[in-house]
């Protein structure tokens, strides 16, 4: 099933209230009540809901658990995908130590750097290995997958270097748009346009 990146990006927020609600014991929830958490329209949650072929019941909803599982099935969560974290700084020691990112199939299994002192360390029980460590453990490992942290001026060359280590998709975390043979794949966290996007809309809401 082809879902586009907006969508999955919904559900997973939908997937994050309904472990909430499952928490606090509540059996069903209803799409406006899911439109008025996430201030989205309620026409969209249904929408995004028929991605995941639940039936709601008449005046009283959906069944949490069963929204859940399918998000789960649908976007692949049981399938566990390991992963490395290239560049041991402040944000990529913090992504270590997100222990949600099991639940939802990702596998951190270990962060590499070319930092000395960092090498040999322990974080989470996932260990940093020097940077030129990662095409072995890559093939050995069979991981194809690596998670970019490194600050921009080095983002380029790293990309070159993991792409010739044999990655193949890259989550990446630095404010640079890479370069990459149309075989990898990489998706960009845009920390900077997520962060001028709140600050925006919180000086609309101070000028109202």
């Amino acid at each position: 099933m082809d879902i586009s990146d907006k969508v999955i990006n919904r559900l997973t927020l939908y997937h994050c209230i309904f472990t909430d609600y499952l928490d606090k014991d509540i059996e069903f929830i209803s799409s406006p009540q899911i439109a008025n958490l996430l201030k989205i329209d309620d026409s969209q949650v249904r929408k995004d809901l028929k991605y995941l072929n639940n039936a709601g019941k008449c005046r009283v909803g959906y069944k949490v658990n069963d929204l859940k599982e399918s998000i789960e099935k649908t976007l692949g969560f049981q399938n566990t995908k390991d992963t490395f974290i290239v560049g041991a700084g402040n944000l990529g020691l913090a992504l270590t130590k997100y222990d949600d990112f099991a639940s939802y199939g990702l596998n951190i299994l270990a962060l590499f750097d070319n930092d000395s002192l960092k090498v040999g360390m322990s974080i989470n029980d996932k260990t940093v290995f020097h940077i030129s460590k990662l095409p072995d453990l890559a093939k050995r490992l069979n991981v194809e997958m690596a998670i970019l942290t490194v600050p921009r001026k080095y983002a380029q060359e790293v990309t070159d270097f993991l792409v010739n280590s044999g990655i193949k998709h890259i989550w990446n975390f630095a404010p640079s748009i890479l370069k990459v043979p149309e075989n990898v794949k990489v998706w960009n966290e845009n920390l900077m346009g997520n962060c001028l996007q709140f600050t925006a809309r919180n000086k609309k809401e101070d000028n109202k």
